[in-house]
């Protein structure tokens, strides 16, 4: 467990790399499936300055205190616990203080699993915050709290467990910052070079990738070997190229979900976009190949 939160890019240990679930609730319809679904009960906040359609901390907890107030006689008899994913960018945002207070005094069965993996898109940490990390914030809601090597999956998994196990069994929220190290770009449109040098995420990325060791763990138990691994790379790969194959043959998702897709009743605004964007296919569809679209 670490000591502390970043005190800047260079004070960093560890990294993550790989596959991101990104499962996000954007309105009160989706929010509801996941709290029906039990294996479901998971929800990405991210912090965007240009997409405040994301679900935010707070309106995460107003909803399920809402809902579980119709679903149950009592506003303690929750029947479930549910996860709240974030970064620490996200934690800079005014609503999670709000989300974290509310949480806290509405006794909400929560996880807030904060992924501190060192920038909010370009910004580092030392910019973010001055204090303790994010962890250290919990004790002010009266919120339990724990720091964990996020790139230790054994820390982790114990962290979740005994935080599902005292959210579910005392009805009250519970913050784990998982600390950790962002390899990959932010996002398609991000160029992560123009603010961090190469050789910073090279190092990190030999130095204390997750899969590497969980890899060394188990091959020093004799869990795992060098052939082991070759067979997992050729299988691993053939089943991603069967998938891509899959998948291209496919047609791709139909316009219309750029607008149903957000809101369980669309607004106005959004209706209004929707048939101008229909008539611009229609006047210039000899640019747009929609025979290759779901109708």
């Amino acid at each position: 467990m670490y000591g502390q939160g970043y005190d800047g890019a260079a004070n960093m240990s560890g990294m993550y790399k790989g596959l991101q679930a990104r499962i996000r609730t954007l309105n009160e319809k989706a929010l509801y499936v996941h709290c029906k679904a039990h294996c479901l009960n998971l929800v990405l906040v991210e912090a965007s300055k240009s997409n405040k359609h994301f679900v935010t901390f707070f309106s995460l907890v107003e909803k399920l205190y809402a809902f579980c107030r119709e679903e149950t006689e009592s506003a303690s008899a929750f029947p479930t616990q549910h996860n709240c994913i974030a970064s620490e960018g996200a934690a800079s945002e005014g609503d999670a203080h709000a989300g974290f207070n509310f949480s806290a005094t509405l006794e909400c069965p929560l996880i807030f699993f904060c992924r501190n993996n060192g920038y909010a898109i370009s910004t580092p940490t030392n910019e973010q915050y001055r204090g303790d990390g994010i962890a250290a914030r919990g004790p002010g809601y009266g919120m339990l709290s724990i720091r964990v090597d996020g790139n230790d999956v054994f820390a982790v998994y114990n962290a979740t467990k005994e935080a599902r196990r005292r959210a579910v069994a005392e009805n009250q929220p519970f913050l784990i910052e998982a600390m950790t190290y962002r390899i990959g770009h932010h996002s398609t449109s991000d160029d992560s070079s123009a603010y961090r040098s190469v050789d910073e995420v090279n190092y990190w990325d030999k130095q204390d990738h997750p899969i590497s060791r969980l890899r060394h763990y188990m091959t020093a138990r004799s869990w795992w070997s060098e052939d082991d691994e070759r067979s997992w790379r050729k299988q691993s790969r053939k089943m991603v190229m069967e998938a891509f194959e899959k998948a291209e043959k496919r047609l791709k998702p139909s316009p219309e979900l750029m607008f149903t897709d957000v809101y369980q009743e669309m607004t106005p605004n959004l209706n209004k976009q929707r048939d101008s964007m229909w008539r611009h296919l229609q006047q210039y569809k000899e640019h747009y190949p929609l025979d290759q679209y779901v109708k």
